[in-house]
């Protein structure tokens, strides 16, 4: 994963982890735990070298941390108690504006997230990161935030009791540009991957400290459930659909597949805005 630009990454992000530590109005102790323990995982995943099938591999923490960080300043809030867990970002989604499930209409129109999105050191030619101008909207963030959107009306109203997270920062990519996932990895790079992925997981668990986390999707699940339990992180761990297209399911109607598992959890009453 080594590039051209991580001198210069590191130099950014050793005085973005400044700032962090110094936190300013509107940035709360939640928030600046948070990434922290963000800039502490990409320190680690710098460290792994990706293998065929792998080809490029992009880090949105990295090259999207103006606008990342703009989403958890302004939305890493104490006093939340839910955290929706993704496994890592999607090509036109988080790969491009640095928010998980980060549709850019979604990201735009409703969080209001503004900042510069720069570029990873090797970009393949069919998935350029274009940021806030990409038109290519992502099926699975324009759901997911969509749903919350119908759901809530605005986005406080969510972000008053719920924060989103991706287990994994990285997106991987073959040499065809086909969208590789964390399960799709060789068995030695992906449990690599994800120890520290999960080892993450538990610090921002407690510096958020929420009381459930709904991954969604079952991998993402899973692991939460393994890792938290593995530190004796007393969380409530549970799951919904993932809304991804390539889901069957999902395609026949994921709103009310979400809309009626998180009225069983206990959340919809939170969430609902009528």
């Amino acid at each position: 994963m080594s590039d051209g630009n991580t001198s210069g990454i590191e130099r950014g992000l050793t005085v973005l982890a400044d700032r962090v530590s110094q936190p300013t109005e509107g940035n709360s102790s939640s928030s600046s735990g948070f990434l922290q323990a963000e800039l502490e995982l990409n320190a680690h995943l710098r460290g792994i070298t990706f293998g065929e099938p792998v080809r490029f591999v992009y880090n949105p923490l990295e090259y999207a941390w103006d606008t990342h960080r703009c989403y958890v300043e302004k939305y890493c809030l104490p006093g939340q108690k839910v955290l929706f867990l993704g496994m890592n970002p999607g090509p036109f989604g988080m790969a491009q504006t640095g928010v998980p499930f980060g549709e850019v209409k979604s990201v735009v129109d409703w969080l209001k997230i503004t900042g510069e999105v720069g570029h990873p050191a090797e970009e393949h030619p069919k998935r350029r990161v274009l940021g806030l101008s990409c038109t290519q909207s992502e099926v699975s963030g324009a759901r997911f935030w969509g749903f919350f959107r119908k759901l809530c009306g605005e986005p406080e109203r969510f972000f008053r009791h719920c924060f989103v997270h991706n287990l994994c920062p990285l997106i991987f990519m073959s040499a065809s540009g086909k969208n590789l996932t964390p399960p799709e990895l060789p068995a030695d790079k992906r449990e690599a991957l994800l120890s520290l992925c999960d080892a993450a997981l538990c610090k921002v668990v407690q510096a958020l400290n929420v009381s459930m986390v709904i991954g969604v999707g079952k991998v993402a699940e899973q692991r939460a459930r393994r890792a938290l339990s593995a530190e004796g992180i007393d969380v409530r761990v549970e799951g919904i659909m993932h809304p991804s297209p390539r889901n069957p399911l999902a395609n026949k109607g994921w709103e009310a597949v979400a809309k009626a598992k998180l009225e069983e959890l206990g959340v919809l009453s939170l969430l609902s805005s009528s």
